[in-house]
């Protein structure tokens, strides 16, 4: 059986978060892009975003499905305008289009989220501004120092 060459393959990859420089995201937010379409993916996107103490990003949509997956520590998922605890372990199923957000509640500790776009494509729409961006344009935002 013959392989066309005019067809890519995606490479597999081994990804390890610490080695990979995080984004700045604003409102002490920053993030670790993980599969990309940079790393081959043509279905979905994911990445790690670290909250200082007491942080939160702003309230948002995307033209995507999206899942987020606590890692560590304890934050609020808003959704649809509820509010829901989460602690590490527990995950969120976000559909396209409904505003959310998350916010780290410790005062003195840091939280980790783990987040799944279901698409390569994906946008941030800012609820107060309307403003909307590339996911991808996220993640050429200046390294966090």
């Amino acid at each position: 059986m013959s392989t066309n060459p005019d067809t890519a393959r995606a490479r597999p990859a081994v990804l390890r978060p610490s080695e990979i420089p995080a984004r700045q995201r604003g409102g002490g937010a920053k993030t670790v892009p993980l599969v990309t379409r940079r790393t081959g993916s043509t279905s979905f996107i994911n990445g790690i975003t670290i909250f200082e103490p007491g942080a939160a990003i702003p309230l948002h949509s995307h033209n995507c499905e999206e899942s987020v997956m606590l890692l560590e520590g304890e934050a609020i998922a808003e959704i649809d305008g509820v509010e829901y605890p989460i602690a590490a372990g527990d995950i969120t199923f976000i559909p396209a289009d409904l505003p959310h957000r998350f916010r780290n509640v410790s005062a003195t500790e840091g939280m980790r989220i783990l987040w799944i776009y279901a698409s390569i494509d994906a946008t941030r729409t800012l609820v107060e501004t309307g403003d909307t961006r590339s996911i991808d344009d996220e993640h050429l935002a200046p390294v966090a120092t």
